[in-house]
C-alpha cells in the first residue's frame, strides 16, 4: 500500500504545541502525552487503582452489549464488551451523528481509535477495547443534517435532511420518519455515479434505516457495520440506560456546581495567560449542564446559576437545586453534559486509558483538567487522532501529468494551475496585447497633444477617446485568451477535478466529503487500507492512494 506525510499543521496553536511538546506549560494542561510509553504504563495502573470510584465494569458493559445487540454488532465488538465486564480498559472518541457518517473526518476518528487501542494492547500486553462515543444528546441538527458527495457530474451536491417540526431536542430524540429515509436514500441513489458495488451498498442502507428512528440510529449502524470486526464498541450518550449509571455524577456535578465552575475559570485564566485563545466558553455562572424540558418537548436548555437557582437565560425554566438532585435522582434522562463536563462524566462510566481528539477538541480539553483533579479524577492520555487524504488513481496519474505536488493543491491550486495555462501560451497573448496597448498609447499622445493645442477643451474629449480604444483592444485581449483557453477545457477540466477530490471548497478532504462516495466505488477494501496504514500516536496526516 502506498502512503506518505503530509504536514497538516492545525489552526490551534495549543493543539500544536502539545502535540509537538514545544510549550512545557501547555503540555502541564494535559499531564500525560501519548508519545512517553510510560505515560500508558501510569496510565492504566491509576485506572486500576480507581475502578472503585467509576461505574462497575460489570454494569457499564451491560450498558453496551444491550445498545450493540440492538446493532447486530459484530462477534469481535461483543467480545471486547465482554473484556470490559473484565476489566479491560478503553481507548474512546466521539462526535455528533451525521448524514450518512457526515464528513470523512468521522471515519478517520473510527480507524484512530482503533488503532490506538491496538497500539496500547501490544505495548501492554492487555486486552484494550475501542469505544465509539456517540454524541447523540447534541441539538445541533445543522451541523448533523447534510453531508456532500461527488456526482457522476464530477460536481460537488449536498445532501441534507430538513428538522422536524417541534422543539430544538437532541439528535437521538429528533424522529426520521421511513417516508423521509426512503427520500434520503433515493437522493443518495441519485448522486452517486454507477459502480458495481452501489446496488449493495444501498441495499445494506435500506436495511440499516429500517430499524432507524433518527440520524443517531443510523449513524451507529453504519459505524457497526463498518468497524464491528475490528472490534469497535458503539456507545449512544443519550441511551436511556446510560443514564441510569450517569446518575451518581450528574449529582456530583451538581452538589459540586460551584466548585467546577472555578475550577473552568481558572484553567481558562491559565490558558490565557499563556497567550493561547479559549476553544469553548468559560461563563461565570454557566452550570455547564443542560435539561431536557418534558413540556416543551424535550426542548435541551443550557442552564446558569442566577438568583440562587439553576435557570435559562430568559428565565421560562427555573429549578433549585435540590429539584436538580431529584431529577438526577430520578430522572437522569432529563439532563445532558456539555463540553466541559462530557469529559468528566466519560472518564467515570468507562475506564479510559486514551481519549482520541480532533484538533479543536485538544485545545478546549485543557480547560478541564482542573475540574479533573478537582473531583478526585485524572485527565486520560489526550490522543490526536490521524487524519488522511485519499488519493484516486486516476487523480493521481493527473498530478503526475500536470506536475502537481499535494501541497501544490491544498496551498497553491489556482497558482499552480494559471502557471500552467500561461505555459500553453506559445503565441505570447499576454506579451503581444500588452506591446500593441503600449504602442497605441505612445502614438496616441502626440495627436492628443496636437488637439489640444489647437482648443484646450478637445484634451477631455481626447482622453476619453484613447480610454475606449484601450477598452476595446482589452476585450479583444479577453476574448482572445477565452478562445484559447477553450482549447483545454479538457484539460482544465482534469485539473479541477484534482481539487476537488483533494480539497473541495478550498478546506481538506476529509472535513468536506461523505465516505459513500469511495464504498460505492471500492467497496470496503478502500476502508481496509485506512485500517492498515501505519498508526502513529501523536496523530499526523497520512496521504493514502487508493
Amino acid at each position: 500500500m502506498s502512503t506518505e506525510h503530509y504536514s497538516f499543521a492545525s489552526a490551534q496553536p495549543l493543539t500544536e504545541a502539545y502535540i509537538h511538546q514545544t510549550d512545557e506549560q501547555a503540555g502541564a494542561l494535559y499531564g500525560y502525552h501519548p508519545s512517553n510509553e510510560q505515560d500508558w504504563v501510569k496510565r492504566v495502573k491509576r485506572l486500576d487503582e480507581m475502578a472503585g470510584k467509576r461505574v462497575a465494569a460489570t454494569e457499564i458493559a451491560g450498558v453496551l452489549r444491550s445498545y450493540n445487540e440492538k446493532l447486530n454488532a459484530a462477534p469481535e465488538a461483543m467480545a471486547m464488551i465482554s473484556a470490559i465486564a473484565e476489566g479491560a480498559p478503553v481507548i474512546v472518541g466521539g462526535q455528533q451523528a451525521g448524514l450518512w457518517t457526515g464528513p470523512l473526518m468521522v471515519v478517520h476518528k473510527a480507524v484512530s481509535i482503533i488503532g490506538a487501542a491496538k497500539s496500547a494492547s501490544e505495548q501492554l500486553g492487555r486486552t484494550v477495547a475501542p469505544v465509539f462515543w456517540i454524541a447523540g444528546e447534541d441539538h445541533d441538527w445543522d451541523e448533523a443534517n447534510h453531508t456532500y458527495v461527488l456526482t457522476q457530474e464530477q460536481e460537488l451536491r449536498k445532501l441534507s435532511v430538513q428538522r422536524p417540526e417541534g422543539a430544538r431536542t437532541a439528535v437521538s430524540r429528533t424522529e426520521i420518519d421511513a417516508q423521509t429515509w426512503e427520500t434520503l436514500l433515493a437522493e443518495l441513489a441519485e448522486s452517486l455515479p454507477h459502480s458495481e458495488f452501489k446496488p449493495q451498498l444501498l441495499e445494506q442502507l435500506a436495511a440499516l434505516v429500517q430499524d432507524s428512528h433518527s440520524l443517531s440510529d443510523t449513524f451507529a449502524a453504519i459505524l457497526s457495520l463498518l468497524f464491528g470486526k475490528e472490534g469497535l464498541v458503539i456507545l449512544e450518550a443519550d441511551d436511556p440506560q446510560l443514564r441510569k449509571l450517569e446518575s451518581p455524577m450528574f449529582r456530583t456535578l451538581i452538589e459540586r456546581n460551584d466548585e467546577l465552575e472555578q475550577a473552568y475559570l481558572a484553567s481558562a485564566k491559565r490558558v490565557k495567560e499563556l497567550g493561547y485563545e479559549l476553544q469553548a466558553d468559560v461563563v461565570p455562572g454557566s452550570a455547564n449542564l443542560f435539561v431536557f424540558q418534558q413540556s416543551k418537548g424535550d426542548e435541551r436548555t443550557l442552564l446558569h446559576k442566577m438568583e440562587g437557582a439553576f435557570q435559562d437565560r430568559k428565565g421560562t425554566i427555573s429549578l433549585t437545586a435540590e429539584q436538580l438532585l431529584q431529577l438526577a435522582d430520578d430522572h437522569p434522562c432529563q439532563l445532558s453534559n456539555n463540553v466541559l463536563t462530557r469529559p468528566l462524566m466519560q472518564d467515570y462510566v468507562l475506564p479510559v486509558l486514551g481519549a482520541v481528539l480532533g484538533p479543536g477538541e485538544i485545545a478546549y480539553w485543557a480547560l478541564t483538567g482542573e475540574a479533573f483533579r478537582t473531583l478526585g479524577m485524572e485527565m486520560p492520555i489526550i490522543v490526536p487522532r490521524m487524519s488522511f487524504t485519499l488519493v484516486e488513481g486516476t487523480i493521481a496519474k493527473n498530478m503526475i501529468k500536470y506536475e502537481l505536488s499535494f501541497a501544490d493543491v491544498a496551498e497553491r491550486f489556482e497558482e499552480r494551475k494559471k502557471q500552467w495555462l500561461a505555459a500553453q501560451d506559445e503565441l505570447s497573448i499576454d506579451d503581444r496585447f500588452a506591446a500593441v496597448k503600449q504602442s497605441f498609447v505612445d502614438s496616441y499622445g502626440p495627436l492628443l497633444e496636437l488637439a489640444t493645442s489647437i482648443q484646450p477643451g478637445l484634451g477631455k474629449l481626447g482622453e476619453t477617446n484613447k480610454q475606449k480604444i484601450v477598452e476595446q483592444i482589452e476585450y479583444l485581449e479577453s476574448k482572445t485568451k477565452d478562445a484559447f483557453t477553450k482549447q483545454f477545457d479538457a484539460s482544465i477540466r482534469q485539473l479541477d477535478r484534482i481539487a476537488l477530490s483533494l480539497w473541495p471548497s478550498g478546506k481538506p478532504q476529509e472535513r468536506v466529503l461523505n465516505m459513500t462516495a469511495y464504498w460505492n466505488r471500492y467497496g470496503t477494501s478502500w476502508l481496509s487500507k485506512l485500517l492498515e496504514a501505519p498508526y502513529e500516536r501523536t496523530g499526523g496526516h497520512q496521504i493514502v492512494h487508493l
